[in-house]
């Protein structure tokens, strides 16, 4: 059976984006047992309360919820285990400097297969205050309205 192509998407931290500024992402492979991979092919995972923790030179992965599989039998996985990332070490090395940083944190993206392969798109981050995100939505309404405004200025609407 040929490998898969292309990029799918199982599962996506959309508040992320919300709660944290984004400084920098990673692409990491993860440490997988069968029954993980078989249960994130079926499109089960959730990232919330997700988060990336560094440890002995190494990079883990905590809070990631990956439901048993279901035809699984005494071989299943434990949903929320501790999972180890695969990076590079020159990567693991920036990691580590920006993380010893006041306020940043290690958070995940995204989980997905590319090229059969399963990875997760983690980024460092620093958490927002209310006022910033107050402060953005206010500026991505300003901007849909800048933009509907020259949509209607380009069809010849008043």
């Amino acid at each position: 059976m040929p490998r898969e192509q292309g990029r799918k998407v199982v599962s996506s931290n959309r508040k992320a984006h919300h709660d944290y500024a984004i400084l920098d992402t990673y692409e990491a492979g993860m440490a997988l047992t069968g029954t993980e991979v078989k249960s994130l092919r079926l499109g089960r995972a959730s990232l919330v309360d997700a988060f990336g923790h560094e440890n002995a030179g190494e990079i883990f992965l905590h809070g990631l919820h990956i439901p048993e599989y279901t035809q699984g039998t005494w071989t299943n996985h434990e949903p929320r285990r501790v999972r180890k990332l695969l990076l590079h070490k020159d990567e693991i090395r920036k990691i580590q400097g920006k993380l010893r940083d006041e306020g940043i944190t290690m958070v995940p993206l995204q989980v997905y297969f590319q090229n059969g392969y399963a990875k997760v798109e983690i980024a460092l981050a620093r958490g927002k205050k209310s006022y910033d995100k107050r402060q953005d939505l206010a500026s991505r309404d300003a901007q849909r309205e800048i933009s509907r405004a020259m949509g209607r200025r380009n069809k010849g609407m008043s």
